[in-house]
């Protein structure tokens, strides 16, 4: 039961994390952290021990705490944006 239980709440953190790195303005800053919480995620999916999924758990709410934080910072200082985040129908206009 446990182990369901921590199923849901680090899935739970991981579409926390996910959206909020969508938040950032910055293209690049947001697709660094996508690519980062995938990857950190991915390498710990097979983790069996207690120790070290509790210990990745309480980093990866610090770094939801971080991105939250980063993101109102990165809201504040608004860029255009990039060509490559326009859809097809704006590059024609």
């Amino acid at each position: 039961m446990a182990s369901s239980a921590r199923k849901v709440v680090t899935l739970h953190l991981y579409k926390q994390l996910l959206r909020e790195s969508q938040k950032f303005n910055n293209y690049n800053y947001r697709l660094y952290a996508l690519r980062k919480i995938k990857d950190a995620f991915r390498s710990a999916k097979h983790e069996t021990d207690v120790v070290k999924l509790d210990s990745a758990q309480k980093f990866a709410e610090e770094s939801l705490r971080s991105i939250q934080r980063q993101v109102i910072i990165s809201q504040f200082y608004k860029a255009p944006p990039l060509v490559v985040e326009k859809s097809p129908q704006q590059q024609q206009q």
